[in-house]
């Protein structure tokens, strides 16, 4: 038997409610002036997780401008890119992921090329950046914004499979002069890149100093995992690069099984960690149909095991779950509860946590 507090994230938008209630709701209330620091600040600690897709887009442009016009210019977006029931389905595919994850970033990019902004979207090669514009029918889908690769092939190379450019991948030696910057951009979203490409977006970034580059639904937390590994870039490139990338629009949810001495023996339970930029990290627990209540605010993001625990104390404190002793506590966390690039390194910039 268990017990669940089930994920609803990004779920269809609800139809609004026509009946009669004594309460008065407020809808379409317009976000704290760009004029007021301070109230932007106060609202981007308490803001909810956005209710749909459409909200979700407003929220994460106006968190990446500002964070832009603090000087910030390796930004972070990250979100679920599928409603969870079909991330959650066992055939949905990677192409489906990167469909859906080019149509946001191209309704991202909108919002800035609205204002002459001219941005382009960067898969990692032109073969993937080719089934891109297929899908679109045309590598500017908007006016102001581009479909292009951070690989591009020399003039006259027609090249299907290039020998040279897989060893410069395998080896971590650059690319060759293969990445290029795209003339007259003033906004880079690097889209489905793997670990082993994200040195290229470092080589972009030299190219094109002072251009934003948002690394938009990357998963950079499970990317920062594979660093150090045989044919991946080394745990240098975490301190080097990585750390210097600024979370401004960050909603990650986990779920967790937590087993109990009593009925019903088995507790399943979920949070997120979200953050829009200037405001906290917040912890927030799923309460089922699409609720959160708030746990902690952080100025710091926490650890992922920092953040478990979090969510365990709250469950405890409403006696969901049961206290334990120290030793079978200790049992269940293990001595290590951070990953090696959470802890404190001496060469690592801490924007990556604040």
């Amino acid at each position: 038997f268990a017990t669940s507090i089930l994920p609803s994230q990004f779920s269809a938008p609800s139809a609004t409610s026509t009946s009669t209630s004594t309460s008065t709701s407020l809808f379409n209330v317009p976000p704290p002036s760009t004029e007021d620091p301070a109230s932007i600040k106060e609202a981007s600690d308490r803001e909810k997780p956005p209710a749909s897709f459409f909200e979700l887009q407003i929220n994460s442009a106006r968190a990446a401008q500002l964070a832009m016009d603090d000087g910030h210019d390796l930004i972070e977006i990250e979100f679920p890119p599928l409603p969870a029931q079909v991330l959650e389905m066992d055939d949905v595919s990677a192409y489906e992921v990167s469909k859906a994850n080019l149509d946001l970033a191209i309704d991202f990019a909108k919002s800035f090329a609205a204002n002459q902004k001219r941005v382009t979207i960067m898969l990692p090669d032109e073969a993937e950046a080719r089934i891109a514009i297929e899908n679109t029918g045309t590598d500017t889908p908007y006016p102001n914004v581009r479909i292009s690769s951070l690989r591009k092939s020399e003039e006259g190379d027609e090249r299907v499979f290039k020998p040279d450019q897989l060893f410069l991948n395998l080896f971590g030696t650059g690319s060759g002069g293969a990445v290029k910057a795209v003339e007259g951009t003033d906004m880079y979203v690097i889209i489905v890149a793997s670990a082993q490409e994200l040195p290229d977006v470092e080589e972009l970034n030299e190219l094109d100093p002072g251009k934003t580059i948002v690394f938009y639904n990357l998963k950079l937390d499970v990317l920062r995992g594979d660093l150090g590994a045989p044919a991946f870039p080394g745990k240098d490139f975490q301190d080097r690069f990585l750390s210097r990338v600024k979370p401004v629009y960050y909603l990650r949810t986990r779920q967790y099984s937590r087993s109990t001495s009593r009925p019903p023996f088995m507790v399943n339970y979920q949070g997120c960690l979200f953050r829009s930029y200037p405001g906290q990290f917040q912890t927030l627990l799923d309460t089922g149909s699409g609720k959160y209540r708030r746990v902690e605010g952080n100025a710091v993001r926490p650890a992922l095991g920092d953040f478990k625990e979090q969510l365990t104390e709250e469950l405890k404190r409403q006696g969901v779950i049961d206290e334990e002793n120290k030793t079978l506590n200790f049992l269940r966390t293990g001595y290590k509860t951070t990953t090696w690039w959470e802890e404190e390194r001496e060469d690592a910039s801490d924007s990556w946590k604040t």
